[in-house]
């Protein structure tokens, strides 16, 4: 079954932030856009690039009203002796949810059974806890910050404006389409 406009399943997992161990769950979502980064592991190679890109443009995130979970299948524990000993990942001021059971990995299908690991996938969450993005791809290619900024902003224009879309290289302030007859053929 698509993911694409399903709503977050029920999670509950403990997160490491700002030096802490907090709960989150599906209903900490609600009413605010978000993002969920899942990864392969802690202490690995392109992970730290990702979450460290992500860190560098967290202040872009908030001045969007987005806020951003990275999520692996290591613990909370394992996250904050990561976040102690690496410099990439000091930089993270976002949560980073512990899914040691898979749970949350399974539920948005990145969940990789014969490993126990998650694929890099992302998902843009809307503020009622639908599923308005999806991307997942090899381990081996890593995610670029500025374009996930991207997509999130056209997520929310397109929510702020029923009947427009924005298309391909699409950035805030730039035109975009409304569907109609009167367009078929001639974009």
């Amino acid at each position: 079954m698509p993911l694409i406009n399903t709503p977050v399943a029920p999670f509950k997992a403990t997160a490491f932030h700002n030096g802490k161990f907090v709960e989150i769950t599906e209903q900490t979502l609600k009413g605010r856009w978000s993002v969920f980064v899942f990864y392969p592991a802690d202490f690995t190679f392109v992970c730290p690039t990702e979450l460290e890109d992500l860190a560098d443009r967290h202040d872009q995130f908030k001045a969007l009203g987005v806020d951003v979970y990275g999520i692996s299948t290591d613990t909370h524990f394992a996250h904050k002796a990561w976040h102690d000993t690496s410099d990439a990942i000091r930089k993270v001021r976002y949560p980073l949810i512990g899914d040691p059971t898979g749970r949350i990995s399974r539920s948005f299908d990145v969940l990789v059974e014969d490993t126990g690991l998650a694929l890099r996938g992302t998902f843009v969450i809307d503020p009622e806890g639908r599923i308005k993005t999806a991307e997942v791809h090899d381990d081996g290619i890593g995610r670029d910050a500025g374009e996930l900024l991207r997509k999130v902003a056209a997520a929310q224009y397109v929510a702020r404006n029923p009947g427009q879309v924005c298309p391909a290289k699409w950035k805030e302030g730039e035109e975009t389409l409304t569907p109609s007859l009167d367009l078929v053929g001639k974009i």
